[in-house]
């Protein structure tokens, strides 16, 4: 039996040049030739989970640009040297944005659980990540987009206001924006206080059932336990309010999509889909 490979995908470790930690990139690259000025890349948190749908997403789409107006690019991955889906102490370091906190461990024997690390993890990619691609494959810079779901989709808007210029498309799924305090709403409102002119393009993405209960979930769950937590996290007024606030930055241009039906874990594989759209897009708006 073979086991089978992602299509069109290289897996690779790379760390930085302290040796600090480990990441297993995805690298997907395009057939063909690419264009004179380098293909488009998106960048993407959570590898490990959603590799393959993106691959898979990319190449049925991406060949048929009348019937999808999706064009071919390079999609890079990050994830973690794990056979899991998620690492979940990695990730929550890499992706909460500072200061951070310590929480008990997962498992009885497992690590503190720390966050906190979201300035380091985007210097990774910018310093280390980013270099690294652009020798192994030709890419536009002008044309760079980064992608996160929930801690991901947090991320990502951290890094929009620590780097504005790091890259041109953002999407942000079903961020944790009340994430210890909601302190990135403060950062936002800083960002867009500040009124400096940024070009680019951002995409705001949420469930339906992130703030109610699914059909399924009624009578099959502690309801009044998930409706307090969906009380604390109020993932779709914090993601629609983030748009609304962000609308008014210059030189960005938002978008809002509410998603029907989808709950905040069914929402993976529906933002991979809008996302490689808004990323290579011939109209993304």
């Amino acid at each position: 039996m073979t086991a089978a490979l992602i299509p069109q995908t290289t897996v690779f470790d790379l760390a930085p040049g302290d040796g600090s930690a480990t990441w297993r990139i995805f690298l997907y690259q395009p057939p063909g030739e690419p264009p004179a000025e380098g293909w488009p890349v998106l960048y993407y948190t959570d590898a490990n989970a959603v590799a393959g749908t993106a691959a898979d997403t990319m190449r049925v789409q991406a060949a048929w640009p009348l019937g999808t107006g999706i064009e071919w690019g390079v999609m890079v991955g990050i994830g973690y040297p794990v056979d899991d889906a998620y690492d979940g102490v990695r990730r929550s370091w890499d992706l909460g944005p500072p200061p951070g906190k310590t929480y008990p461990p997962f498992t009885a024997d497992g690590p503190d659980v720390r966050t906190g690390g979201a300035d380091a993890f985007l210097a990774f990619i910018e310093d280390e990540l980013k270099p690294e691609i652009a020798r192994r494959v030709p890419i536009d810079t002008s044309r760079q987009s980064i992608l996160g779901h929930s801690f991901g989709g947090l991320f990502v808007l951290h890094a929009l206001f620590r780097r504005p210029t790091a890259f041109s498309r953002w999407i942000s799924s079903s961020p944790a924006i009340w994430w210890e305090g909601g302190g990135i709403v403060a950062a936002a409102e800083a960002f867009v206080a500040k009124g400096d002119t940024h070009e680019g393009r951002v995409m705001l993405l949420v469930g339906e059932y992130e703030q109610k209960l699914a059909p399924f979930q009624v009578g099959a769950c502690d309801e009044e336990k998930r409706l307090a937590n969906f009380e604390e996290s109020r993932i779709v007024d914090h993601t629609r309010e983030m748009a609304e606030r962000l609308a008014m930055a210059p030189g960005l241009t938002t978008q809002y999509v509410f998603l029907p039906g989808e709950t905040h874990m069914s929402v993976l594989p529906a933002t991979i889909n809008l996302g490689i759209r808004f990323a290579f897009g011939r109209d993304p708006a």
